[in-house]
């Protein structure tokens, strides 16, 4: 992927918050995702990182436009260079951009699910899907099923083939590969690189580092609804040392292979986040002013760090 590369996506200083009611009449507001930055060009996929509950879905459901009514959005999202505005989301949703849910009850209990899959009953398009299926692993019959005639790994395989036969320039997963056998997930992961190297962008949302990092340009950390690092993908395989941020070192050692060490204490609740670094209450190297100040996102060593001293 060139320097020169479009912009497919562009998230900036990105804030979601949920409105509800707590005890009595009274409101609170639930910050799912703080002024988060990410950017997503042609020809490369971004992988995003991170525990569950750190904001990695919430993201996926503000590019789309499909937050629920007790949302609230600020900050800037750009498509191509222009606002992605509620309109514009419509307009391009299933279009230009494209969506692997994360729950299989987005397929259609009622449709088949080669129909579901193809978008239209062109012959041209049915063998293209056909093949996709054969790739995924799944049995040629499997076109003539209902959604609930299919295990999780087979629906889940089913919604992904619905993006790759998609003519979509983003395409957003969200844990696309849970239930899928290890081959068949990386035939899956495998796909969306070759969309990628035709000039698509991706955004891989997963818990399963070490199989994105096969396959993605650069790795986006999420803790607690930001972005503390972005880094390329490379550094992980590297090693430790050759990430910034603590978090991103922690996810390391957490790694089974790396000792499968976890970290001491837990991700804040979105209603309670802390004052300064989100991190800092966890982390063995924080200072008076991390638990002050909000740290502000550097470039450093090819990559992006949201910390003081990450170096």
């Amino acid at each position: 992927m060139g320097q020169a590369a479009e912009a497919l996506l562009e998230i900036r200083n990105l804030s979601v918050s949920f409105h509800r009611y707590g005890n009595g009449f009274a409101q609170e507001e639930l910050k799912a995702i703080s002024d988060l930055s990410l950017t997503v060009r042609r020809g490369e996929v971004v992988a995003v990182a991170g525990a569950s509950g750190s904001g990695k879905s919430v993201l996926a459901s503000a590019v789309l436009g499909i937050l629920p009514g007790n949302a609230a959005v600020e900050g800037q999202l750009l498509y191509r260079g222009e606002a992605l505005t509620p309109g514009r989301q419509r307009a391009l949703r299933g279009r230009e951009i494209a969506l692997v849910p994360q729950s299989v009850s987005f397929l259609d209990p009622l449709m088949r699910v080669g129909v579901q899959a193809d978008g239209s009953r062109r012959p041209r398009q049915t063998e293209r899907r056909r093949q996709i299926f054969r790739r995924l692993g799944l049995p040629e019959e499997t076109e003539k099923l209902y959604p609930f005639q299919l295990s999780g790994g087979m629906a889940r395989r089913v919604l992904v083939s619905t993006a790759l036969l998609a003519d979509a320039q983003l395409i957003i997963a969200d844990e696309p590969t849970p239930g899928m056998g290890l081959g068949q997930a990386l035939e899956a992961l495998r796909m969306f690189r070759e969309m990628a190297d035709e000039g698509r962008g991706v955004v891989l949302i997963t818990h399963d580092i070490d199989l994105a990092v096969e396959f993605a340009d650069r790795v986006a950390v999420f803790y607690a609804g930001t972005t503390v690092e972005t880094a390329p993908a490379a550094d992980f395989q590297r090693g430790e040392d050759a990430l910034r941020h603590p978090y991103s070192k922690a996810l390391w050692r957490a790694l089974p292979q790396n000792g499968f060490q976890p970290v001491a204490g837990h991700q804040p609740y979105a209603g309670s986040l802390p004052v300064g670094c989100l991190f800092a209450p966890r982390c063995p190297c924080r200072t008076e002013e991390c638990e002050r100040k909000t740290p502000p996102v550097r470039q450093v060593r090819g990559g992006e760090v949201r910390c003081f001293y990450g170096a």
